[in-house]
């Protein structure tokens, strides 16, 4: 067929799409015919049957299809009657439902709209129904206007794609740009497209990707791309193992002396999942290679001590070692922490930050010290030459650039990453792979229950009456907003405000305020005249989410809960509950699902893996932390998981293993490069 079309082909062969649009493509990345249809549709529309409006509850996303009777500006405003408080409101006869019921369409501050609209036309809407005044209405819903000819064109009767409209194309002329790119993609074979699930062929599923004749084969072939994806990722996970197994390292550890010392010291003895967990890294710093290792554990199981533990390893054989963490009150916490940890032990600890350097009283000599910062040891000369181990703590809070930056030197140290985000084995094993992994499944006695409360704002008083109780006790509370301004009220209370309530609440209690935005003297004082127990009340956003430890908080108030993700919520309230005392944990919210699941459990993983099955589970490997690309929703299954492990089983057993290896990876750096940062930019770096 004449201008037949390659997944390889440039988009400038596409003689059917518009300059403007091409530019806008090309704008966007897409420079060849895959990456146009590896654009993952939004959602689905069934447009072959509609909702019906008679039939619909409050809240729930619905497709409707009705006919334009009236259109026009309406409430209050300025000059031109365009002002504040103006919206434009279209009103829809559905002609499904029974007596042809009406319904509203409702946009404000979108006066294009009102030009856009006129009575008699025939309109497909997509939305939730809400409560406006005394009546039901569509707020800003997505719209698409039935021209004539619709009926036999691609966009009624069947299931249609819709677009995300971000390179500023209407999402209706970009389904009609990938149909006419589906209708002229060639059905032969591409040498230089390896198949990586060949049981259905990636064109096939393309097509039914995007126009799927049922909800079963578009099911069917989103599988089949999200197992594709996932044998990418593990095919990313072989070779970044692979390059650490060949990478040359020193061993960092001798004599275990300081260890034992530290323990020595302690008021209480570690956990056996710490001692677990330190003779693991132990083995690994004493081998001739670089330690790879990840250290998982819930909140409050006591990784910070496994932590120092391993870099004294480092320091008494001669080595720095090094501290990354995500926010300069949790680095100053550390070097406040190992500064009184270890000052019977001679040991040197240095902390460095963006504006602050500072040493304690011990000089660096023959053995090694400890390094605790910021961002700022990527930066300067802010760390020590002689490097022996590097922690990244919250190692997610960390980009993939960020970690390597601290990693890649010329003797390449022993690695330990920490993370206090429970993650679920399969996925553990999937994409961290090259890591070998340390799991802290205990809690050091001595911690006190956390009891977690949905409360609604009609219950503000009774928790109220709960804090000024605890107070009372000479207990400490934290209160967590989302927001620092009131910037935009939709996404929840201001932190400001909050703090401007609390106080008047309580007239006699000293209220601190926190926030990013604060320098970085104002967030250390606040902190440690809240660690002092000056300050009774700490109103804050989630800069205390990871590693703040004052055992006397035993209130956790979260406004707004149902704004934060599941394991963040843990993350909050792992701040209570660190001393030896009951505490408690309020979710100020309407009950929901999560919210609920995070009330009937403490074990962060199962959080993590109910997070997972309702958020997806993010780029892992890469830059972006939310549920993307066609893994989001399906990563949770197992038998994906096992279908993956089946197929690198066979790829193994090929007997052109290593040639089809090389074409597999070429083939998952372009498709997948931009999820997988890390493997595309090693890939470049290594002529493979």
């Amino acid at each position: 067929m004449a201008g037949e079309l390659l997944l390889t082909s440039s988009l400038e062969e596409c003689v059917f799409i518009r300059p403007r649009e091409l530019a806008a493509m090309q704008a966007a990345g897409m420079a060849s015919v895959r990456d146009l249809l590896f654009m993952l549709p939004r959602r689905y529309e069934d447009r072959r049957m509609f909702d019906r409006y008679d039939s619909l509850s409050s809240g729930v996303p619905v497709c409707l299809r009705g006919r334009v009777v009236d259109v026009g500006w309406k409430g209050w405003g300025g000059r031109g009657g365009k002002g504040r408080g103006r919206y434009v409101e279209a009103v829809l006869a559905d002609e499904q439902s029974l007596g042809q019921a009406r319904f509203s369409c409702l946009w404000f501050s979108m006066p294009g709209v009102a030009r856009m609209l006129c009575a008699g036309q025939e309109m497909i809407v997509y939305g939730r129904m809400k409560p406006y005044g005394k009546k039901l209405s569509m707020v800003h819903p997505d719209f698409e206007i039935i021209r004539e000819g619709d009926e036999q064109s691609i966009h009624l009767n069947r299931i249609v794609p819709v677009y995300g409209g971000r390179m500023g194309i209407a999402v209706r002329r970009l389904r009609e740009i990938v149909w006419e790119t589906l209708s002229r993609l060639s059905p032969a074979p591409e040498p230089e497209v390896y198949e990586f699930v060949p049981d259905t062929p990636c064109k096939t599923a393309l097509r039914d990707l995007h126009f799927p004749e049922t909800a079963e084969a578009r099911d069917r072939a989103r599988r089949r791309f999200a197992l594709e994806e996932c044998l990418a990722q593990q095919l990313n996970v072989a070779y970044r193992r692979r390059r650490a197994d060949e990478m040359p390292g020193m061993r960092t550890a001798g004599s275990s002396h300081l260890v034992k010392d530290l323990a020595d010291s302690l008021p209480f003895e570690l956990t056996e999942a710490q001692k677990r967990c330190v003779r693991e890294i132990y083995r690994d710093m004493k081998a001739p290679r670089s330690m790879n290792r990840l250290l998982q554990g819930d909140v409050g199981s006591g990784k910070t001590l496994v932590a120092l533990c391993a870099m004294l390893l480092a320091v008494e054989h001669g080595y720095s070692a090094v501290m990354m963490a995500p926010t300069q009150i949790l680095a100053e916490q550390h070097y406040l922490k190992f500064r009184q940890m270890l000052d019977k032990l001679d040991v040197p600890v240095s902390l460095v930050t963006a504006d602050r350097k500072e040493e304690s009283h011990v000089s660096f000599g023959k053995q090694g010290g400890i390094v605790v910062g910021t961002h700022a040891l990527l930066y300067g000369k802010n760390v020590p030459e002689r490097v022996g181990l590097v922690v990244i703590d919250e190692q997610h809070k960390f980009g993939v650039n960020q970690r390597e930056k601290l990693i890649d030197r010329e003797e390449r140290p022993d690695v330990l990453v920490m993370t206090a985000t429970p993650i679920p084995r399969t996925l553990t094993l999937t994409f961290y792979g090259e890591l070998d992994v340390s799991i802290l499944d205990g809690v050091p006695g001595g911690r006190g229950a956390v009891v977690t409360a949905i409360r609604t704002e009609k219950d503000k008083g009774k928790v109220l009456a709960f804090v000024r109780n605890q107070l009372e006790e000479g207990r400490q509370i934290y209160v967590v907003s989302p927001l620092i301004d009131g910037e935009d009220s939709r996404k929840g209370k201001a932190v400001t405000k909050e703090w401007d309530e609390w106080k008047a609440l309580l007239p006699h209690v000293d209220v601190g305020l926190l926030h990013g935005r604060m320098s970085s003297e104002e967030k250390e004082a606040v902190m440690k005249d809240f660690r002092s127990n000056r300050i009774s009340v700490l109103v804050s956003t989630t800069v205390v989410e990871v590693g703040v430890d004052v055992p006397n908080a035993t209130v956790m108030v979260v406004e707004d809960a149902d704004r934060f993700g599941l394991s963040q919520l843990h993350q909050l309230r792992g701040r209570v509950g660190r001393g030896a005392q009951e505490s408690w944990c309020f979710l100020m919210a309407e009950p929901n699902e999560r919210l609920t699941t995070l009330c009937g459990t403490n074990d962060g993983f199962e959080i993590a893996r109910k997070d997972l099955e309702l958020r997806g589970p993010g780029e892992f490997l890469g830059t972006v932390q939310h549920g993307a690309g066609f893994l989001s929703g399906l990563a949770a299954d197992g038998r994906l998981l096992a279908e993956t492990q089946q197929c690198m089983r066979e790829l193994r057993q090929n007997p052109n293993y290593h040639q089809e290896y090389e074409q597999v990876l070429a083939q998952a750096q372009q498709r997948f490069a931009a999820r997988l940062p890390r493997f595309s930019r090693r890939c470049s770096a290594s002529g493979e």
